[in-house]
């Protein structure tokens, strides 16, 4: 047995581990010149200085399961790793400063202290607070499971929850787990995360915020967990073929032809196309996965001087171009740098890069009068970050009409949005069916 990876993105390298550690002999193979995939890291130079920053602010979830033990086999500490939030939302909004302030009651067993935070929390009515009390408890009730999707927003409507309460608590929560305009997301999804997030132990709805760039914390160690496992880590090999053959799979690149026993496609959905043109039996898929549409994530870095600090280090902003901000001082140690985060599509979209991070430093002078001005700034605008987590998205399994051709990536797991946990899952997934 010999297994091809075709992709060294999470899903990928979650599948190449679970492999390695059942002794498979197995081959990865990754077009770009590292590992990692979307979540990956970039150097910004200024002054003949170098910050090291991620592509995008990430965040994951203590609900994260599969990702934090497979950091955990790979030997990633998660205390060094991450700084653990415990729940607790705090959106300001541009239009009076003030906005919606929720904590949850911790020193309280699980899930009274996410009711007792819902009554205490700040910023909406007492009716409003009541009706999230009163959704909540449905929601628990039904194991937040919708037997039928619908856009979130009609959903949210549709049980009592206000435009207010969703302008300023569920619509930045829909954006943040699913990259999705709440109009046309999936409501079934973002029950989906919500249950994950609240319906289990108190410490998975904690927000884990990396502290070092993701590359130490993701491809890094678990390519060095491979290599020591002797799995045959390619980079800059892209994939021309994939062909049935006698035993199984002939995958060509530009130099050579190997022939596979087993092979993993866990590239992007978008890609699927290139990948299968020698295999027929998966057009009604890439059909499928052709459809899909992109959403994109904006992050605007700003430096102020070393100094500066917020109150908190991460913020919600509402009834702005920016909608999350991230104090990196307080959460690894780059003091006076601020990540601002835009996620899905946007009017934001039609700006320059250089109109886009005035604007929001704008709206962040704006909401904190104490920042001065920038001493510089650097968009990063991943066009494609996510496909769209919408109403009734058709998802492709990981069995395919081949046998041993298998398909991973965070689109082929149906519970959840383009997250790295979906990814993660898909790939452990794929192993699995190999392995049993």
């Amino acid at each position: 047995m010999h297994i091809a990876i075709i992709g060294g993105g999470m899903a990928g390298l979650s599948a190449a581990t679970a492999l390695a550690e059942e002794g498979i002999k197995t081959t990865l193979y990754e077009a770009a010149p590292h590992f990692g995939g979307r979540a990956r890291s970039v150097a910004i130079e200024f002054n003949s200085q170098t910050f090291q920053v991620d592509n995008g602010q990430h965040i994951l979830l203590g609900a994260y399961k599969e990702t934090l033990k497979l950091l955990d086999k790979v030997g990633v500490d998660e205390k060094s790793a991450f700084t653990r939030l415990p729940l607790a939302l705090n959106m300001l909004s541009a239009h009076n400063k003030q906005g919606f302030k929720l904590d949850c009651a911790n020193f309280l067993p699980h899930p009274i202290n996410q009711l007792f935070g819902f009554l205490l929390c700040q910023g909406i009515s007492f009716s409003e607070r009541i009706s999230t009390i009163l959704f909540m408890v449905k929601l628990k009730k039904i194991s937040y499971l919708l037997t039928e999707d619908e856009p979130l927003n009609d959903f949210l409507l549709k049980n009592g929850q206000s435009h207010h309460l969703i302008n300023m608590l569920w619509e930045p929560l829909c954006l943040a787990a699913l990259n999705t305009p709440i109009e046309s997301a999936s409501g079934k999804i973002f029950l989906n995360v919500l249950g994950d997030a609240f319906n289990h132990q108190k410490t998975d709805s904690d927000f884990l915020i990396p502290k070092l760039d993701l590359s130490q914390i993701l491809s890094t160690p678990i390519a060095r967990y491979l290599q020591a496992k002797e799995v045959n880590l390619l980079t800059n090999k892209r994939i021309r073929s994939i062909k049935p053959s006698k035993n199984g799979f002939e995958v060509s690149t530009r130099l050579e032809s190997v022939e596979f026993s087993h092979v993993i496609i866990a590239t992007t959905a978008k890609k699927l196309k290139e990948m299968t043109v020698n295999l027929p039996k998966l057009d009604f898929v890439t059909s499928q996965t052709e459809q899909y549409e992109d959403q994109p994530i904006y992050t605007i870095y700003l430096q102020y001087p070393c100094h500066i600090k917020l109150a908190l280090p991460m913020q919600g902003l509402v009834d702005t171009t920016s909608q999350w901000v991230f104090d990196r001082g307080q959460l690894c140690g780059q003091y006076g740098l601020m990540a601002v985060v835009i996620s899905a599509q946007g009017k934001h979209q039609k700006l320059t890069q250089e109109m886009l991070a005035l604007k929001v430093a704008q709206e962040l002078q704006h909401v904190f009068p104490q920042l001065p001005k920038p001493l510089w700034h650097k968009v990063i605008a991943e066009k494609r970050a996510t496909f769209s987590c919408s109403v009734n998205l058709p998802r492709p399994a990981n069995i395919t009409p081949y046998q041993h051709l298998y398909l991973a990536g965070d689109y082929t797991y149906a519970d959840y949005p383009a997250t790295i946990e979906g990814a993660v899952r898909s790939g452990l997934a794929c192993a699995s069916l190999i392995l049993k």
